[in-house]
């Protein structure tokens, strides 16, 4: 079956803010078996005009995983928590 990844591309607004929502994400995605393979980092735009200030790419065992975080009680908190803190676009995407 192929893997499900979430895409998020984000522009933090409220740092301090911000590390709650972190908190309240992570546990979220070790709760839904998420694995981390981006988590902010050094970013060096080398093509079109996409300049993201933070990207994060966690792997979910099937797209249908991915999604289920998404609308997951435990993802709801931290979307609470992040409200006003950053301006996020998400995808979910089918992989490998």
């Amino acid at each position: 079956m192929p893997s499900g990844y979430l895409i998020v591309d984000a522009r933090v607004t409220n740092p301090q803010q911000y590390e709650e929502y972190k908190k309240w994400s992570t546990a979220a995605m070790q709760a839904h078996g998420a694995e981390i393979c981006v988590r902010g980092g050094a970013i060096e735009p080398v093509e079109g005009d996409w300049a993201p200030e933070r990207i994060v790419i966690a792997k979910f065992p099937s797209l249908e995983a991915a999604k289920a975080f998404y609308h997951s009680p435990e993802y709801g908190r931290a979307r609470a928590a992040r409200e006003g803190a950053a301006i996020m676009r998400m995808v979910c995407v089918e992989g490998l």
